[in-house]
């Protein structure tokens, strides 16, 4: 068996790549810091953009919460707000507008703002579009 000397290691890397790592992860720490600002300012924070739903092959899964997820529950996923945070989201093409409860993360979608249940995607009526625009509004 061959032990490589650590020091036989350092010596081939360049130091451009421990700064260059240096720097990274300076840069993904920054990056977790701005997910954990606050949303729209606090309480009372409005946000507009694209809501899908979620449901049939997630049902019973654990959420990021830790949580099961029930389709039949009335929650949703968001990439910031803190667990138990409850908003209105308003379907902007039907004014509809359903109060939820944030229990998971997501969406890993580009242009969505929040994942909701299929029991609030039915109150907002989206089944069948899908992605509708909304407004969500911050209620605690």
């Amino acid at each position: 068996m061959n032990i490589r000397n650590p020091d036989a290691i350092r010596e081939c890397s360049p130091p451009r790549i421990a700064s260059a790592l240096r720097s990274y992860a300076l840069l993904g720490a920054l990056a977790l810091l701005t997910g954990c600002s606050t949303f729209g300012g606090g309480a009372g924070g409005n946000e507009t953009g694209k809501a899908s739903y979620y449901g049939d092959r997630h049902h019973g899964q654990r959420t990021a919460s830790g949580e099961r997820f029930d389709q039949n529950a009335l929650t949703a996923a968001h990439r910031t707000l803190p667990f138990g945070t409850r908003v209105r989201v308003t379907n902007l093409n039907n004014e509809r507008s359903v109060v939820l409860r944030i229990n998971d993360r997501g969406p890993f979608v580009r242009g969505r703002v929040i994942d909701v249940s299929r029991a609030a995607a039915v109150r907002l009526d989206m089944l069948r579009a899908g992605v509708v625009p909304v407004r969500v509004e911050t209620l605690d």
